[in-house]
């Protein structure tokens, strides 16, 4: 029995690794739709970065270093799933050192997304419930820190794989693949790996959210706290939670587009593989500008002075909180 489970794992295993997309199957159209859609929201995202690094207590409070961060990181998400969906859709093989990087910056980014949440809805908490010490707490260097932390947490699952890659076959840099994050899996066990970090990540996030938004209810129904600015935070960890599911339905999209591939009908498959890509993985990387920049006074004003080219007369004071 046993043994049946392994073949019938290796024989998924390989058939995963196998499986091809050809760029005739699908309309051009389609690809030109998410690109353009891509390319506008890395430009909202370049802009809103540019309009927080105007003003100098955008750089230096946390709460916008983070927003920073996730809209750098959401950007160069968008970037790098583009170009690798241009390459699967194109079916292209390249160097395996040019995928290896390319597939560390967006599974590094990817995972980035939740964990940035969470370190966002922690920084919220510490403001409301501990006000006398975020100032000592949440200080530039603890958020570099932070961010740090991040980004190793978001990349060490897949430089694991591509140093046992590496160790597996010595010329695994000198070759040529099709680029997708399965093909640097050597072994069966990778895959299941791959989910396990994936999930961890995410119940973990979930689990601080979750607490943040609690214990923020509770200091906003306090007669002693300040209800003001306590219900603002509690808006803004509604968003993290919204945004975090988001995230949620990004990290499915691997699961559905194998369950995609099962299906007889190739047009099928590229039609629901499109619509998966698009609104499963794209969407949620453009709406954080939405969520978070544009509803947020001190930054709105400025980042509609900027996007009319500074058509205003008066240029808006704006006051970071």
């Amino acid at each position: 029995m046993d043994g049946t489970n392994s073949s019938s794992q290796q024989l998924l295993f390989v058939h995963q690794q196998m499986f091809q997309v050809q760029l005739n199957e699908g309309p051009l159209t389609k690809l030109a739709v998410a690109i353009v859609m891509s390319v506008l929201f890395i430009w909202i995202n370049c802009l809103l970065l540019f309009t927080l690094s105007r003003k100098q207590a955008f750089r230096e409070t946390p709460r916008y270093v983070l927003f920073s961060h996730m809209l750098c990181n959401d950007s160069i998400q968008l970037l790098f799933t583009s170009l690798l969906y241009i390459l699967s859709m194109s079916y292209l093989q390249i160097p395996r050192a040019a995928c290896s990087l390319a597939l560390f910056v967006s599974s590094a980014t990817f995972l980035n997304a939740p964990l940035n949440l969470a370190l966002m809805s922690l920084e919220r908490y510490v403001a409301i419930c501990f006000p006398l010490q975020h100032a000592t707490i949440a200080t530039p260097a603890a958020t570099a820190v932070g961010i740090l932390i991040i980004w190793f947490l978001g990349g060490v699952n897949v430089v694991i794989d591509i140093l046992y890659a590496v160790a597996r076959d010595g010329s695994f840099f000198s070759e040529r693949m099709f680029c997708t994050r399965e093909r640097i899996f050597m072994a069966p066990w990778q895959a299941d790996v791959f989910q396990g970090f994936n999930a961890f990540y995410f119940v973990a996030v979930t689990l601080i959210i979750v607490f943040t938004y609690i214990s923020v209810m509770v200091v906003a129904r306090s007669a002693s706290s300040n209800k003001e600015s306590a219900k603002k935070a509690h808006r803004t960890l509604l968003l993290h939670l919204i945004q975090l599911g988001l995230c949620l339905n990004s990290f499915l999209y691997g699961i559905i587009e194998r369950a995609l591939a099962m299906t007889s009908s190739s047009r099928l498959f590229m039609d629901l593989r499109y619509l998966n890509y698009l609104f499963v993985l794209i969407l949620p990387r453009c709406l954080s500008p939405l969520i978070y920049g544009l509803r947020d006074d001190a930054v709105r004003p400025l980042f509609l002075y900027y996007v009319r080219c500074g058509a205003q007369k008066v240029k808006p004071f704006v006051t970071a909180h």
